[in-house]
């Protein structure tokens, strides 16, 4: 029952909100898709140590309708949130004045993520069972850090800089500019 209500509640709601962030930062085609190519990195990631953790015996979710063991449902928030809108956030601010920001996301989502599953899991308030406390620790530290900061590489790699996009946006408004200067003056020809 929880999977559906998360469906049906939590999900419309993470997709509104990424929709909001993408409106607010207007990411051009060449950097929304890498980000969202982070994004499933972080998701995919944590998906498979959720299943290493399970036929480990470290932790596993007590939920209902979970498939192959795991909460799919769930793995939206890593792709977008976790994943894609902070890697946009970091683009968009890594130049100027702003840059602690960036560096602010790039060391303080992961770091965020490891704090709130493994408070969640000590203080049993979150969906996970955990079976070893110091092996789920450590697994976490892992999976937060390693999907976080493989996403990111995959997003720098495949992403154009800012700098890039604001000189390509400068050299095709420039361009514009001459074509109809050029049109006027073989109008007035």
């Amino acid at each position: 029952m929880e999977i559906i209500s998360f469906w049906a509640f939590a999900f419309p709601f993470i997709v509104i909100v990424y929709a909001g962030f993408i409106l607010c930062l207007h990411p051009p085609k060449s950097v929304l898709g890498p980000s969202l190519l982070g994004g499933v990195v972080v998701a995919v990631v944590n998906a498979v140590v959720d299943l290493l953790a399970y036929y480990t015996h470290i932790w596993q979710y007590n939920l209902s309708n979970l498939v192959f063991h795991l909460p799919l449902p769930f793995y939206i928030t890593p792709l977008l949130v976790y994943g894609s809108i902070a890697y946009l956030l970091i683009w968009r601010f890594w130049q100027g004045r702003w840059r602690w920001f960036a560096w602010l996301l790039l060391v303080g989502v992961p770091l965020f993520c490891i704090i709130k599953d493994v408070t969640g899991a000590l203080a049993k308030t979150s969906y996970t069972v955990w079976e070893s406390v110091p092996l789920g620790v450590v697994l976490t530290v892992v999976m937060w850090a390693a999907g976080f900061y493989a996403g990111y590489l995959l997003f720098r790699r495949l992403a154009p800089t800012r700098e890039q996009v604001l000189a390509e946006a400068q050299e095709e408004q420039n361009d514009m500019i001459m074509e109809e200067a050029e049109s006027q003056a073989r109008a007035t020809k």
